[in-house]
């Protein structure tokens, strides 16, 4: 992992766009795996507005979200879909036939989660996947005790999970889906490039344990610690908890890669 520590959120989510669209200006035809969140729509925002300043063509560009809930058709407002569309598919270039979400409405479930991997592999993979994390340590939705080299499959959403969901839903736990399709961890760390985003301090100490702590199925992020090319955007909030700051500092200070990111 290569950890970046930025000064405030703001920061973090326009150093996340600039990857995004370096990405897609470096390799055109990129296909892109993408995550949903609050953290992202600011993230979208940022890509949609240095495509049009930048004129960035996503007409070649392919991408595959991590997951969606079972039972929600593409129209229900609460379904993945339905916030890709929002917030970044109708502001970009992008053909929709080369955008792909898990039907969460598909009478297989199964099968569709099948489908979904092989989709994924006949695209050739995946070059970028975004990611944001859970407080429970999820990416995607591979829950704790998920398989570290799962594929796309069937889960049954922790109950934390659902807690911290129900926002979306009125606040009413009898409207969140219990169920998901969800890329697996194996999927995510067959990506050529992950990146991974994360801000607030309600996530430190989950942070410290995905970036320090030891590989776990109980910490479905700590398996990024096995991909060869992942980096990490993390506000001062986030990273409170990291035991190596001084490190990463020294690190962000004297890698070429990291200063020439950071000062572009």
């Amino acid at each position: 992992m290569k950890v970046v520590i930025c000064s405030d959120a703001a920061q973090t989510r326009r150093l996340a766009a600039q990857v995004l669209a370096q990405q897609v200006q470096t390799k055109p035809e990129s296909v892109l795996g993408l995550a949903t969140g609050r953290t992202m729509e600011a993230i979208y925002a940022q890509l949609a507005k240095r495509a049009e300043e930048q004129s960035i063509d996503f007409s070649g560009v392919t991408t595959f979200n991590l997951d969606e809930y079972i039972g929600l058709t593409a129209q229900h407002p609460q379904s993945y879909r339905y916030y890709m569309q929002t917030h970044l598919f109708r502001l970009i270039n992008i053909p929709e036939h080369n955008t792909h979400v898990p039907d969460g409405a598909a009478e297989d479930v199964k099968a569709e989660a099948r489908s979904y991997e092989s989709r994924i592999a006949q695209a050739g993979g995946i070059d970028l996947q975004l990611l944001g994390l859970g407080e429970n340590g999820h990416i995607g939705f591979n829950e704790p005790l998920s398989a570290l080299n799962g594929r796309t499959h069937v889960v049954t959403l922790a109950q934390a999970t659902l807690q911290q969901n129900a926002v979306m839903f009125d606040n009413d736990m009898a409207q969140v889906p219990a169920r998901a399709l969800t890329m697996g961890t194996g999927t995510i760390l067959d990506s050529r490039e992950a990146l991974l985003v994360v801000t607030g301090a309600a996530k430190a100490d989950i942070v410290a344990r995905v970036i320090e702590g030891p590989v776990s199925a109980l910490v479905p992020g700590s398996a990024l610690q096995f991909h060869p090319h992942c980096l990490v955007l993390l506000d001062e909030a986030a990273a409170s908890r990291l035991t190596q700051r001084e490190a990463i500092f020294w690190q962000m200070q004297h890698d070429p890669e990291l200063q020439a990111f950071l000062s572009a």
